[in-house]
């Protein structure tokens, strides 16, 4: 390296998809001296080992966060408060800690409770950058490059930590916003917790059928389009979808509201109520795609 990293020591729980794409980020912009891995399977370790994305599998949660830089944990977020009682007492005064958890307010929640007069080192964060697949092999160092990361800070995290934590994602080539938690939890839950709930839903009810291979069959590109999230990775999005279950309930009765709306319309033979409505999702649709292009 020619010049000394930002981050001497990196801790990663969870060393799959976000947690390995992260530490790969961070290796590419050289601005991690070293990083230690943990997680639930021996064989997943190894294998980022192997892959390079860690240079040592942890042994020891308390001692490994005792003198790290930063620690990410990028488990499932039902199995983060287990990892935040675990490391809590062990962490270090100028170690920083962050996520990348789908939810904010159940996050916020857990490390109050178990971070306690430590929580001001938490700096709760959210990257927008998910992928079908998962695991270690699926991890890459551009994962982030040009996506955006929500920071959700607390009233009590000192400024320089949220920088520090803003710092490594944006080496990482992300794009940094903030919102306050519940703010974050109420929009994911329309932009991604509920397309995901209908993505699923829509593949089982088909999967179930006991023709389900004829329409599989047929199953053509807007179908693949609609559905594409519905390959992603069943245990974070059970969890995902439980901690956010009351925005998302909201949003599913909204949606529920405007399918109703939809099915008066097909059952009068209201055409101008169906055309009214696909013109409106199609401008917004279509304004949406062009901002993202530029």
């Amino acid at each position: 390296m020619s010049a000394e990293p930002e981050f001497g020591k990196v801790v990663v729980f969870g060393v799959g998809l976000i947690g390995g794409s992260f530490a790969l980020g961070l290796k590419a912009a050289e601005q991690v001296g070293e990083v230690v891995g943990f997680g639930r399977s021996v064989a997943t370790l190894t294998q980022a080992l192997d892959l390079g994305i860690i240079d040592r599998v942890g042994a020891n949660p308390g001692q490994e966060v005792a003198d790290a830089d930063l620690v990410l944990i990028a488990s499932p977020v039902g199995q983060m408060p287990e990892i935040m009682a675990r490391i809590a007492p062990y962490i270090g005064p100028e170690t920083v800690v962050t996520d990348g958890g789908s939810t904010k307010a159940d996050v916020v929640s857990a490390v109050r409770e178990h971070f306690g007069g430590k929580a001001g080192q938490f700096v709760p964060a959210h990257p927008i950058a998910g992928a079908e697949n998962s695991g270690a092999a699926a991890a890459r160092a551009d994962l982030y490059r040009d996506k955006k990361v929500v920071l959700t800070p607390l009233p009590e995290n000192p400024v320089l930590s949220v920088a520090r934590v803003r710092s490594a994602w944006e080496w990482c080539g992300a794009q940094i916003f903030e919102l306050k938690p519940e703010e974050h939890d109420r929009v994911f839950a329309a932009v991604s917790h509920l397309p995901h709930l209908l993505s699923f839903a829509l593949v089982h009810d088909l999967a179930i059928r006991e023709n389900s291979d004829l329409f599989f069959t047929f199953a053509a590109s807007g179908f693949r389009d609609f559905t594409r999230i519905a390959a992603s990775h069943p245990e974070m999005w059970r969890d995902i979808c439980l901690a956010n279950r009351v925005a998302l309930l909201d949003e599913l009765d909204r949606y529920r509201a405007q399918l109703d709306e939809l099915r008066g319309a097909l059952a009068g033979g209201d055409g101008a109520v169906l055309e009214k409505t696909f013109e409106v999702a199609r401008s917004a649709r279509r304004a949406w795609d062009g901002s993202k292009s530029k």
